[in-house]
């Protein structure tokens, strides 16, 4: 069993659970992940990039949105609820090194699991730049965390409510042409990240993108976070979550997280109906 020791709420749906898993935390590195499952086997598995760890604690932390039921079910846990299973950690590593000057960029959720990667690349010696954006800023995460890495921390939201008005691809340009960047690092929505790689790739600069796929074993035997990199079928959980950006095909990776779409927004309507959740509450 794994003690929740702390709960809280970044934004609407979107919650940071502290968990007691001293050997997780001991082995985890930058870009690994967990799998979760709230009760016994037959519980739904769901994979969570580790946000963060203390090895002398002895915890780990996750970060998570409630879309279907599995992770609505997981929100309404509190401080002191046991979660059966946490398995980990998985994946390859974040090849951690001096490159030089890296530029990270997170979008929506995906700038929880962008913070121990620039972390870590501070933390090598590397002179890092951090873009994070959101669609508006109620969903605005980690903006202190981020801002202690690099004073400089650039906002943006869609709608123009907080920090720069526009997409993360606009200031990410500036630095490319002002910074020359040796590396860019980018986790977020699918359609962000395959945005981002379009505009690197334009100005020659290596670029990796954190994918976030169907997963259900986590160790490679499923099959169901198959994507296709450089024309060769590769298996997010085992051989990523990281991979050369430039190298994804992104509209198969698009194609594949739309099959359970609809469904997935009947759970979530389902969900905050049977559990009495008013939109942005758990």
């Amino acid at each position: 069993m794994y003690r929740i020791l702390r709960k809280e709420k970044l934004s609407p749906e979107v919650f940071r659970f502290t968990l007691s898993c001293p050997m997780i935390a001991r082995e985890r590195k930058a870009g690994q992940f967990v799998i979760i499952q709230k009760g016994g086997d037959f519980e739904e598995r769901i994979p969570l990039t580790i946000a963060d760890s203390d090895k002398e604690k002895g915890t780990i932390d996750i970060v998570f949105q409630a879309v279907g039921e599995g992770t609505h079910r997981l929100a309404m846990m509190n401080e002191g609820d046991e979660i059966e299973n946490v398995l980990g950690p998985l994946g390859r590593p974040t090849d951690i090194k001096k490159y030089g000057k890296v530029v990270l960029v997170g979008g929506g959720v995906g700038v929880a699991p962008l913070y121990p990667i620039a972390k870590a690349m501070k933390e090598e010696g590397n002179d890092i730049r951090i873009i994070i954006g959101a669609r508006n800023k109620s969903l605005v995460i980690e903006e202190e965390e981020m801002r202690a890495l690099d004073e400089d921390l650039i906002v943006v939201t869609d709608d123009g409510s907080y920090g720069r008005k526009g997409l993360v691809t606009m200031p990410l340009e500036e630095l490319l042409v002002s910074e020359k960047p040796d590396l860019v690092v980018v986790i977020g929505p699918a359609v962000m990240m395959r945005a981002a790689s379009e505009l690197t790739l334009k100005y020659s600069t290596p670029t990796i993108a954190s994918l976030n796929t169907i997963m259900i074993d986590g160790t490679g035997m499923c099959g169901g976070c198959r994507v296709s990199i450089g024309g060769k079928t590769k298996f997010v959980c085992v051989d990523g979550p990281e991979f050369d950006a430039h190298q994804v095909d992104w509209q198969n990776l698009m194609s594949r997280q739309r099959t359970f779409r609809e469904f997935e927004g009947e759970m979530h309507h389902r969900c905050h109906a049977e559990y009495g959740i008013k939109e942005g509450e758990a």
